[in-house]
């Protein structure tokens, strides 16, 4: 649901331009994001941010997991 808080774990991946968290519970969400957080890519991190659309999340923070 729309505004629901996020808070997971999982892989960030760099699809061409875009960034996703692919999910430790399965799935991927397409993340948007304040600063590009290429030194986690490939790496495991917690995700904390809100749902704003069907699988896209407004990242607060993205972490080492």
């Amino acid at each position: 649901m729309i505004g629901t808080r996020i808070s997971e774990t999982g892989t960030l991946i760099r699809d061409g331009g875009a960034f996703y968290l692919r999910r430790d519970l399965g799935g991927r969400y397409q993340l948007e994001l304040q600063r590009t957080p290429v030194d986690l890519v490939e790496k495991r991190v917690r995700l904390v941010g809100t749902l704003v659309g069907a699988g896209i999340v407004a990242a607060d923070g993205v972490a080492p997991a």
